[in-house]
């Protein structure tokens, strides 16, 4: 028998109601940790939990910068169509949530943050050296969503090298529980992706 609900008609709520609703349910989310670079040079590092892997022939992610709050790296896309994608450990979130701080254009969140600027090997922005893994992307479209006044930029990158570190790696398979991924939740909600069970497909 179906427990009580409470039914919410999504255009007729406050739109930040309606944003907390989804994201407390659409959870956990991967964290893509963006590393940009502004056509002067300036470096920039913001943690996106609207993110997502969404091709694998070839590769694609997305990140999704809203339309409010932090527009340094869909300015910088635009400017540089090039990102870094920083996967966000147990060992990392800590420095991640650092970036997440409103900080002014010209300041570097690598700095702010006390974390290593590492080249890339294809493209002009930064990776994390303290990052246990990190994808190297060019922008291949940035598509509006939502409404015009405001709604949210999904930037599409393919990606070009992934960089693995050798202690999560079986080949080209990655251990889950070396890795110690941590998910986004509600407000200051994480997760540790170390609670892992196996399920087998249906044949």
């Amino acid at each position: 028998m179906s427990e009580p609900h409470t039914t919410f008609r999504t255009a007729v709520i406050d739109g930040q109601d309606a944003y907390k609703l989804a994201s407390g349910l659409i959870v956990p989310r991967p964290i893509g940790w963006i590393g940009t670079v502004s056509a002067v040079g300036v470096d920039n590092l913001a943690p996106y939990s609207f993110f997502n892997l969404i091709s694998g022939d070839p590769i694609h992610a997305a990140f999704s910068p809203g339309g409010s709050g932090r527009k340094d790296s869909l300015s910088n896309v635009r400017e540089v169509p090039e990102f870094t994608i920083n996967i966000v450990t147990a060992e990392t979130v800590v420095a991640m949530n650092d970036t997440a701080a409103s900080l002014p254009p010209d300041d570097d969140e690598f700095e702010h943050a006390g974390l290593t600027k590492l080249p890339s090997f294809d493209i002009a922005p930064c990776r994390v050296a303290e990052a246990t893994a990190t994808m190297e992307c060019r922008v291949n479209d940035i598509v509006h969503v939502g409404r015009e006044s405001g709604g949210s930029h999904l930037v599409i990158g393919e990606v070009v090298l992934i960089h693995v570190a050798d202690r999560v790696l079986d080949g080209t398979r990655i251990n889950q529980e070396e890795l110690k991924a941590i998910g986004r939740h509600a407000g200051s909600w994480y997760s540790n992706a170390t609670d892992l069970f196996a399920i087998d497909r249906p044949a």
